[in-house]
C-alpha cells in the first residue's frame, strides 16, 4: 500500500524498509542499496533538511533527492542534475557546501 508519494534518497528509503527488515527479500534489498550509497538514513534526511532550508524555490524534491544519492563534487556534477533550471553561481555553492559536510 502506497502511503505517501514523495521522492527519497536511497539513504532515506533504508529506514522504511529496515521498519520491515524481518522479510528476506528486504535484507537482499538493504545490502543492495549500501552498494550505491555510503550515507546513512539519519545523515540522508539531514542533507535534505539542510537543502530544503536553503529555501532555494527552483528545487523540487525529486531533485533534491538525486543530490542525495549522487553526492555532486563540482558545479558540472551538480548541473547535470537538473534538466529544466540553471543554479546561480550562490545556489551552487550553498549546495555544495552542504553536499561536502556529508563525504
Amino acid at each position: 500500500m502506497i502511503l505517501n508519494d514523495s521522492p527519497l534518497s536511497m539513504a532515506e528509503s533504508m529506514t522504511h524498509i529496515k521498519e520491515k527488515e524481518n522479510e528476506t527479500r528486504n535484507t537482499e534489498l538493504v545490502g543492495f542499496i549500501k552498494k550505491f550509497t555510503s550515507l546513512k538514513p539519519k545523515d540522508g534526511k539531514e542533507m535534505r533538511e539542510k537543502i530544503t532550508a536553503l529555501n532555494i524555490i527552483k528545487l523540487k524534491t525529486d531533485q533534491i533527492s538525486k543530490i542525495i544519492d549522487l553526492l555532486p563534487d563540482n558545479k558540472e556534477d551538480l548541473n547535470k542534475i537538473f534538466t529544466e533550471i540553471n543554479l546561480d553561481e550562490d545556489e551552487a555553492n550553498k549546495i555544495l557546501d552542504i553536499v561536502k559536510q556529508y563525504k
